[in-house]
């Protein structure tokens, strides 16, 4: 597991971290770019023009970066830090995470409600449990993630979820396998980085199994 909650793969080419100096997967990092005006500019999809500049995604590593001037350093040239950077980059990733799990869903691949996300569960259908972070605990502990790494999903909030689910809010679901999934379940973990930190925790079957147990 890499900082940020990210599943390690060595099919993703790795960049090194400007904050920590660490090497690891891309996409468990975030890119940022320099604009024409030198303003740090995050590039989420990494497809922004420019030399890449690369951080983890980690609350704590971010704000080390823009306080301590390392993007200028890595830009070899005076960087702008915008205010709030690491608020700026974890509205995004929320914005992006929803988004996501929303076409998920209307393509079939996700889904929401106890009952539904119980059956999804017990068929083996669901590749990952998705549980809003301040839905209550009692009720969540009454499922249990799939086994294995990335297979729960707690950092986005109970109103973040009804969005995705076209409904006021949502405490309970399920992610079936497909390339949505996927990209769901690595923005996710990007998210769970700013939202508790590089252990997060939030993304990965071994905590989920902790705080699920069975009633």
């Amino acid at each position: 597991m890499t900082r940020g909650g990210r599943t390690d793969t060595t099919q993703d080419p790795e960049r090194k971290c400007i904050a920590s100096g660490e090497s690891q997967p891309k996409g468990g990092l975030i890119r940022f770019v320099l604009g024409p005006d030198g303003m740090v500019v995050p590039d989420l999809l990494g497809r922004l023009p420019g030399r890449g500049i690369y951080v983890a995604a980690d609350r704590a590593l971010i704000d080390k970066a823009a306080a301590k001037g390392l993007f200028s350093r890595a830009a070899r040239q005076p960087a702008k830090v915008p205010d709030g950077l690491s608020d700026l980059i974890e509205g995004l990733l929320a914005r992006r995470t929803v988004d996501l799990l929303s076409l998920a869903r209307k393509a079939g691949l996700a889904i929401t409600g106890y009952e539904k996300v119980k059956d999804w569960l017990v068929s083996g259908q669901a590749r990952v449990l998705i549980q809003a972070s301040d839905g209550s605990e009692r009720g969540k502990s009454k499922l249990r993630p799939p086994e294995g790494t990335g297979k729960f999903i707690s950092c986005l909030t109970a109103q973040e979820m009804g969005l995705a689910f076209g409904r006021e809010h949502a405490i309970h679901g399920a992610l079936a396998a497909g390339g949505l999934s996927n990209r769901v379940v690595e923005e996710a973990a990007r998210l769970t980085g700013l939202r508790f930190g590089g252990a997060g925790g939030q993304v990965g079957g071994e905590t989920a199994g902790r705080d699920t147990k069975t009633a």
